[in-house]
C-alpha cells in the first residue's frame, strides 16, 4: 500500500513539473509589457526552463504563432514601448470551442504553464484555460488602472505622464489665446487617467464615465464665472468613455462666446518608452510570475497592494470590484476652485 502511494506521488510530481513556460500579451498594449516579457524569459531560463513566446495574444495562440525565446531575443527591449510579441483582441477565445482549442494547442507545443499579460478580459481567458488544465499566471497590463486586485497596472504610469505632459502644452497655448480647452484622454470604462491628469494638470473640470451624467448648464456657468474672475484659460479633462468631445466644444463655444478647442490625445498614450516605475514594477512582476510557477502556485494573478507585490487566486481577482476614489475626486474639486 505504501509502495503504491509512493508511486502515485512520483507520478503526480512528474505531471506537475514545469519544463516549458509560454508568455503572451493580450488586449490593449501598454508601456512596460516588454519589461515583463523580458523578466519572464530570463527568470525562466535561469531556472532551466524553456520559454515559448506567443505572438498576437490569444488570436496568435489559436493560429499557432508560437516561437522559442532566448535571452538574446529580449535584449534591448526593456526601454521599448508596445509589445515585441504584438497583441490582438480575440472574440473566439470567449467561446468554449475556442478555449478548448487553445488548451489543446498549449499541450501540443508542450507549454506546461502560460503567463498572460493583459487586463480583465485577458484574465478571463487565462481562467478558462486554467479550468482546462493549463497552469496560468496573470500579470496586470493596462494603461487604464482598472484591475481591482491591484493598486498598480503595467503601463499606467507611462500613459498618465504622457498625457500630463501633453496637457501642460495645451494649457500653454490655451492661456495665450484665452481659450477653453477640452482634452480627451483614454479610459472607455474607467476614469483613472482622467482623474490623475485632472489633479496633476490643475484642470478646472474632470469628466469620467463613473459619473454617469453631467450638467452642461452648470459647466457653462462655471466657465463664465471663471472668465469674470480674470481666468485666462479653462481646462476640461474628458475621459474617452464620456466622449462627445468635439460636439461638446462647439456647444460650449456657442453658449459662452469663448473660443473652445477640442484635443483628443488618443493612442499616443499607449506608446513611448516606459517610465522607470513601469520598467521596475513590470520586471518584478514578470520574475514573480515564474517564481510562483516554480513554487507550485498556479492560476494566480500578480498584483501590487499596500506597497507589496502579492498574488491572488484568479477567480478571486476577477470577482473583485474597483471604484474611483471619492476622496481623490473631492480633492480635485477643491483644488480647482
Amino acid at each position: 500500500m505504501a509502495e503504491q502511494t509512493g508511486k502515485k506521488q512520483v507520478l503526480e510530481e512528474i505531471e506537475d513539473t514545469i519544463r516549458t513556460v509560454g508568455v503572451l500579451t493580450s488586449g490593449g498594449d501598454a508601456p512596460g509589457m516588454n519589461a515583463a516579457i523580458r523578466a519572464v524569459v530570463r527568470t525562466a531560463l535561469s531556472k532551466g526552463l524553456k520559454v515559448r513566446g506567443i505572438r498576437r495574444g490569444y488570436h496568435g495562440l489559436l493560429k499557432e504563432e508560437i516561437i522559442d525565446l532566448s535571452a538574446r531575443d529580449v535584449s534591448d527591449t526593456i526601454q521599448r514601448g508596445g509589445t515585441i510579441l504584438q497583441t490582438a483582441r480575440c472574440q473566439t477565445m470567449r467561446t468554449e470551442e475556442g478555449q478548448q482549442k487553445a488548451a489543446a494547442i498549449c499541450k501540443k507545443y508542450g507549454i506546461d504553464a502560460l503567463v498572460v499579460i493583459g487586463g480583465d478580459g485577458s484574465f478571463a481567458g487565462a481562467k478558462a484555460l486554467s479550468n482546462l488544465g493549463v497552469k496560468t499566471i496573470g500579470l496586470p497590463g493596462t494603461i487604464d488602472l482598472d484591475i481591482a486586485c491591484t493598486d498598480y497596472t503595467i503601463g499606467f504610469d507611462t500613459a498618465v505622464n504622457t498625457a500630463m505632459e501633453a496637457i501642460d502644452k495645451v494649457r500653454d497655448t490655451s492661456t495665450s489665446h484665452e481659450r477653453c480647452s477640452i482634452i480627451e484622454v483614454m479610459g472607455r470604462d474607467a476614469g483613472y487617467l482622467a482623474l490623475w491628469c485632472g489633479i496633476a494638470n490643475g484642470a478646472e473640470r474632470i469628466m469620467m464615465p463613473e459619473e454617469k451624467s453631467y450638467n452642461e448648464e452648470e459647466l457653462v456657468k462655471d466657465i463664465l464665472d471663471n472668465k469674470k474672475r480674470g481666468k485666462k484659460n479653462y481646462i476640461i479633462i474628458n475621459a474617452e468613455g464620456v466622449g462627445d468631445t468635439m460636439n461638446m466644444a462647439k456647444r460650449i463655444e456657442e453658449a459662452t462666446g469663448i473660443e473652445t478647442r477640442a484635443t483628443i490625445l488618443g493612442h499616443m498614450q499607449r506608446g513611448g518608452s516606459p517610465t522607470c516605475k513601469d520598467r521596475v514594477y513590470a520586471s518584478t512582476m514578470g520574475a514573480m510570475a515564474v517564481e510562483l510557477l516554480c513554487q507550485g502556485k498556479y492560476n494566480r494573478v500578480v498584483g501590487y497592494k499596500d506597497g507589496k507585490f502579492v498574488d491572488y487566486d484568479i477567480q478571486e481577482a476577477l470577482s473583485m470590484k474597483k471604484e474611483i476614489s471619492e476622496h481623490q475626486y473631492e480633492i480635485s474639486k477643491i483644488l480647482a476652485i
